[in-house]
């Protein structure tokens, strides 16, 4: 069953996340068939089977892929499938003490086709959820690192911000998470312990067949069609982290996190090509690099986090290198597509 390959990495985030606190309470995880949502789901059936004791609703838009399901059929979890740009989905949620809103689509081909949908899982639907939680319970935002757009900045820490306008490509996803974020901000002034974690490239198995990021897409495009072709000279740098070491420090945020606001991310800084290459070189197939160059409306030429918040605070020192992540990640996708 694919889900072994997940529940193998989420045994690591409990033996390096300290989730004791979770017994006997209640947990709401939207975007919960994401990857970010798969692997919370797969690391609380792992403290379930040490024992723990929790109600878990998890919600998700569209149906739910079998490795998902399987994970809410061994936890006994509840599965609610509902629209958060729907005002009339929050009456079916229950109040819990910890929220862990990752809803919302993080490939930017389909948050770009429906934006206003976008924008309301990002504002209105943040607003709503708040009111689901109880008190002194905890709440975190998983927000992203494209709030720091149009920032001409080597590192960005978490005092940065963008300088994208209203009429960016991306305007929506980038507003509507920031706006999701001074939500947070200002609940917390109200006393609500509400966190928000700014996510750069989560990567590794539990995606679903045609995801369309690039580090995804290069796999799918080798398994597939036996070749990578680029779209560009692939000079843009991206720094990845594979999902474990994310989820592992989404956790150490929700539950025990002093600050308002951090980045999260890897230490795994690569050139789109020379990815391009390494999965290339793994699978066994030829990179080719186009005559003419295209490039997808608003990326970003460079995206690295200044991780001293949260690797200071939480002591985090050991991530999956590139190479590790990427043969997990491929051979998820290859049970996939073969």
């Amino acid at each position: 069953m694919l889900d072994k390959i997940i529940l193998k990495d989420a045994m690591r985030i409990c033996e390096r996340a300290n989730l004791d606190s979770l017994n006997d309470s209640a947990i709401l995880v939207t975007g919960a068939s994401g990857l970010i949502g798969t692997y919370i789901l797969a690391s609380l059936c792992c403290l379930q089977d040490h024992g723990a004791h929790m109600k878990v609703y998890a919600q998700h838009l569209s149906e739910l892929p079998s490795h998902v399901a399987d994970l809410i059929l061994r936890g006994g979890f509840n599965s609610f499938r509902a629209n958060l740009a729907d005002f009339d989905a929050y009456a079916r949620l229950p109040e819990v003490d910890f929220i862990i809103h990752a809803a919302g689509y993080a490939q930017p081909s389909r948050f770009m086709a429906d934006p206003v949908s976008t924008a309301q899982v990002n504002t209105s639907a943040t607003i709503a959820l708040l009111k689901k939680l109880r008190r002194d319970g905890r709440f975190l935002f998983v927000s992203t690192s494209e709030v720091y757009s149009g920032l001409d900045k080597r590192f960005l820490s978490e005092n940065d911000i963008g300088l994208t306008t209203p009429y960016h490509p991306r305007a929506v996803y980038i507003e509507s998470k920031r706006c999701g974020e001074a939500i947070c901000n200002a609940i917390r002034g109200k006393g609500v312990n509400a966190a928000i974690a700014r996510v750069a490239l989560a990567y590794g198995p539990g995606t679903r067949k045609n995801d369309k990021r690039a580090l995804n897409s290069f796999i799918e495009k080798a398994l597939c069609q036996k070749k990578i072709e680029l779209l560009d000279a692939g000079n843009a740098v991206r720094t990845y982290c594979y999902v474990a070491d994310t989820v592992e420090l989404l956790w150490k945020i929700l539950i025990n996190g002093n600050q308002t606001v951090y980045n999260v991310g890897g230490h795994s800084t690569v050139a789109i090509a020379k990815l391009a290459s390494m999965i290339g070189e793994i699978i066994g197939v030829p990179v080719i690099f186009p005559e003419t160059q295209a490039k997808i409306s608003g990326a970003p030429e460079e995206v690295r986090l200044d991780l001293t918040r949260i690797e200071k605070e939480f002591g985090k020192t050991k991530y999956v290198s590139l190479e590790v992540g990427l043969r997990a990640t491929i051979e998820w996708q290859r049970a996939l597509y073969m």
